[in-house]
């Protein structure tokens, strides 16, 4: 039995991760540092913002100034504003869901309030939305979906269901002992990532809102699903 569905953000109710790929990239770039977007795809996506600074330090061998976060943000913010959108299928399916949902993201608060506004999705996640600001360590860690989970009423690990891109958010879910579905759909996948996540634990991988919205009424089909792929 399904009592909580916790979807991530990024890559799954709104296709940014693509714009911040090519973002991270152009931000390098104009400090003398070359990464392509798909390299950053491969490597960061799922990430949170101290983490991205280790990765990419670590693989430059260099130390990133002091205002790169803050760089980025602003190319960020321009691109959220003029190209952000939801996936496909995502009002519609948080509109017919018959049971408590949540997000629970490695973004910061400020930028998914940015991010829901943006796309129109804020009266749908409002009062329901966790950060990696939120707990003292973000995914890959399970700490945030136990969180989200405990302030949704306190669902037990086993009665949740995970909706995830990232081998990060997969590692997640798995370590907090939840069910977790890895969405494919976004814009930014890269061939093979499907294989990834269900080497990591995820039960089965969809590629469309639509999918998931077809497990039968998101009720007793959901529910049965789920513990199918347990």
């Amino acid at each position: 039995m399904i009592d909580l569905i916790i979807f991530d953000c990024d890559g799954v109710l709104v296709d940014s991760e693509i714009l911040a790929a090519q973002m991270t990239s152009a931000t390098l770039s104009s400090i003398g540092l070359t990464m392509s977007t798909d390299e950053v795809l491969a490597s960061l996506v799922g990430h949170d913002a101290m983490t991205v600074r280790r990765k990419l330090e670590d693989r430059h061998g260099v130390a990133l100034p002091t205002d790169f976060e803050a760089d980025l943000a602003v190319r960020l913010d321009d691109a959220f504003t003029t190209r952000l959108q939801p996936i496909a299928g995502v009002p519609e399916l948080l509109l017919g869901l018959d049971r408590p949902y949540c997000v629970a993201s490695n973004s910061g608060h400020d930028r998914l309030r940015r991010t829901f506004a943006t796309t129109g999705l804020t009266p749908l996640v409002e009062g329901r939305v966790f950060s990696a600001d939120d707990v003292a360590r973000g995914k890959p860690a399970p700490d945030l979906f136990l969180h989200a989970a405990r302030a949704m009423g306190g669902v037990p690990a086993d009665r949740c269901l995970v909706i995830e891109d990232s081998v990060t958010g997969v590692t997640a879910a798995r370590a907090a002992g939840m069910r977790v579905i890895g969405f494919c759909g976004g814009s930014h996948i890269l061939p093979g990532h499907d294989q990834r996540l269900l080497a990591l634990g995820a039960y089965r991988i969809l590629t469309d809102h639509s999918q998931l919205a077809a497990l039968p009424g998101l009720s007793a089909g959901l529910a049965a699903t789920a513990t199918a792929g347990a």
